[in-house]
Parts: structure tokens; sequence; C-alpha cells
């Protein structure tokens, strides 16, 4: 399994000191957090897309061509690329682009994103949302997979011969989850195109995520890409950690109370107890999380929240020492054992590269006894 943190770029007010971090600091906050992943053993950092306050991360290839730069093992994703707001053309170059300069540590989540007024300030109608996610993430497809495009759709101007640059690294697109909380649409896209499924996890109780991860499950066995059990699951959880759990729901609970998105509605307790987030001790984190595969079955990515609501960056790189140490380690030992042998791992470029060659391979084999076969027909034989 990959474990790793995503974070959504909030800026927000330290509810125990009143202090607010400018947009600068948070940008610098989020490199040093993604920094610290590496360093403790994490496998993945991923960044959300925001184009309204209290966000600050418009630009996530600009930020990850910056972490990739002094990274050298840790995959670079994102928590939401906005497949229906951003042109397709954009995104299948930008990533691309930052696929190269990463030596292919890339990947991508594809999602609608969580704010209405952003698809007007692009140009687009939010009650098309969902035939915005599925036409151009099939256009995104073919520019990254066919050298020349000749494509009409109704949300964006026809391309005639386009050819989008750069191509992607070894002829091998980056991989894509498709991000989703609520809408079935969306893991049947997943399932489809045999992409992987990213179920938040966070805001929602263990039944919901269960029905979800199981529907594309099925719709995944459906088009042919393998058993439901093949299919390829990731995700996310919100973690608060101390040594002993008093002492972390004691320090968390005023940034739970006033975080910009639960904040002055359910109790922590409530929040704890009807959703995946846990606050407590690393023991606790472990217990929890392997409790995910209760539901969601053997999966491949993990994911945690862990900078958000105002908390200072001293005690989010404390949090990471806890994860990467205590917590990151158990967990991977412990949900390995039992695991199918046939469950794939989570794909990395590496793992798509030699299953491309694999294809190619047993393609030109098949072309060739199908010649050698038409040839002795030909002779008669």
């Amino acid at each position: 399994m990959q474990f790793g943190i995503f974070t959504v770029g909030d800026v927000t007010p330290d509810p125990t000191t009143g202090r607010t971090p400018s947009e600068r600091e948070r940008i610098k906050a989020m490199v040093a957090i993604a920094l610290k992943a590496e360093e403790v053993g994490l496998d993945v950092f991923a960044t959300g897309e925001h184009h309204n306050p209290p966000f600050v991360p418009s630009s996530p290839t600009t930020m990850l061509g910056y972490v990739a730069a002094q990274t050298e093992k840790l995959i670079l994703s994102t928590s939401t690329t906005l497949i229906t707001t951003n042109d397709p053309v954009k995104i299948a170059e930008d990533y691309a682009m930052l696929q190269h300069l990463a030596d292919g540590r890339v990947d991508l989540m594809m999602g609608r994103g969580n704010t209405g007024p952003v698809y007007p300030w692009f140009g687009q109608d939010i009650r098309e949302g969902i035939n915005l996610a599925i036409e151009n993430y099939a256009l995104l497809r073919r520019l990254w997979r066919e050298d020349v495009v000749d494509w009409e759709g109704k949300f964006r101007t026809p391309l005639q011969g386009f050819t989008s640059t750069p191509r992607p690294m070894d002829g091998v697109p980056p991989f894509v989850w498709h991000g989703s909380i609520r809408s079935p649409e969306i893991a049947e896209q997943a399932a489809y195109y045999g992409d992987g499924f990213f179920h938040n996890n966070i805001f929602w109780p263990a039944d919901h995520t269960k029905r979800m991860v199981e529907f594309y499950r099925k719709r995944f066995a459906h088009y042919g890409h393998g058993t439901p059990e093949q299919a390829i699951v990731g995700l996310g959880g919100q973690v608060f950690m101390r040594k002993n759990s008093q002492d972390a729901v004691r320090e968390f609970r005023p940034y739970f109370d006033n975080a910009p998105v639960y904040g002055h509605g359910p109790s922590l307790e409530d929040f704890t107890e009807q959703t995946p987030l846990t606050v407590g001790s690393p023991q606790q984190v472990i217990e929890r999380t392997l409790g995910f595969r209760e539901y969601a079955g053997d999966y491949q990515r993990q994911l945690f929240l862990m900078d958000h609501a105002g908390l200072p960056l001293k005690t989010v790189l404390e949090q990471l020492d806890m994860l990467g140490e205590e917590v990151v380690p158990v967990l991977r030992k412990e949900f390995a054992k039992g695991r199918p042998a046939d469950v794939p791992e989570a794909p990395t470029h590496a793992s798509l590269r030699a299953a491309a060659a694999a294809e190619k391979k047993a393609d030109e084999a098949a072309d060739g006894s199908a010649a050698k076969a038409s040839d002795k027909k030909e002779a008669g034989v």
C-alpha cells in the first residue's frame, strides 16, 4: 500500500492565538510539509486545487514542480484536479510537463471540487458538472494516448490535427484517480476506464463509503478490468495524535470547533463516532485505520489530512513524525497480512511502463502468429 498526506491548503486563523498566517507563510508551510513527508518515509504528497479564499493552492503543478526539485522518492499527486473547469488541453500539457520534471513521480486525482461559484468564474455551468467531468476526461485520455487528435464536443472549441506537448514520459500517461464523496457517476467513470477510485472518507459514515466503493468494484469487474477485488481503491482519512488520547482531544478541540468546513456543527465526540476522524493516540489511529479494510476491502492508497483548521506548522510536523515513526510502519505490516496475491499494488510509473511494454510485446507476438498463419494459408499448408 501507499501511505501519504493530502492538503486542502486552507488559510485559517489559529483559534488558540487568533493569528492568521499570510498566504506566503501557508504556501511555504505546504512545501515544508511535503518535504517532511518524504523525510519520515511516506509515499505520497497530494495537494488540492482551489480558486477562492480561504484556500491558496490555485496552481498545483507549480507547487508540485517545486517540491519535485527537492525530493527523490515522493509521489506527487493532487487531491483534486478540477476536470470540470480546467481545459483538458491545459491539464494534458501541464501534467505531462510535471511528469518529465519529476522523473515519472506523478499521478493525479480528477474531481469536481466543492465550490459552486468556480463554474461561472471559468465560464461553465454548475448544472453541467457531471457532463463536463465525463466529456473533459474523455478528451484528456485521447490527448495523452494519441499523437494527433481530431475532436469535437459540447463544452470547448473543436480540435483538428492537434498534438499535446510534451508527450507523456515514456509514452505512459500519469495514473488517474477519480475522487468523489457522493457521486456514483464518477465511480462509474473510474470503473469504465479501469482507473482508480478515491473516496475522501472524511465527512461521511462508513456505510456510505462502503456503498460507493462496492459500486465501483462491481462496475470495474463489469467492464472487464479484473475481479472486484482487483479494482484500484484509495481512501482519505483525518487524524490528530498525541501520546495519550486525552491530550489529543484537549489540544485538537478548539481547532475542530472553529474549522471552516465542519466547525460550529456536531461535537468532536459525535463527529469522531460517526465519521473516520480519529483524535487520540497513535495506537487508536492504527486500529481505526486498519478497520477501513472491513468495509473497503484490500485497497491501494491511504492518505491523511493533517494540516488544516489553523494548526500551526510546528504541530503538523510533529504529527508527521508520529505518523511516519509509529503509525505507518505498523499499518504497512498489518495491511500486508492476509492480502490476496492477486490484489494489485498501487500503480506507479514504473509498473505502468512495464505493463505497457508487456502489452506491446504480446501484441507483436500475436501479430507475428497471425502473419505466419496467413502465410501458411496462402501457401496451401
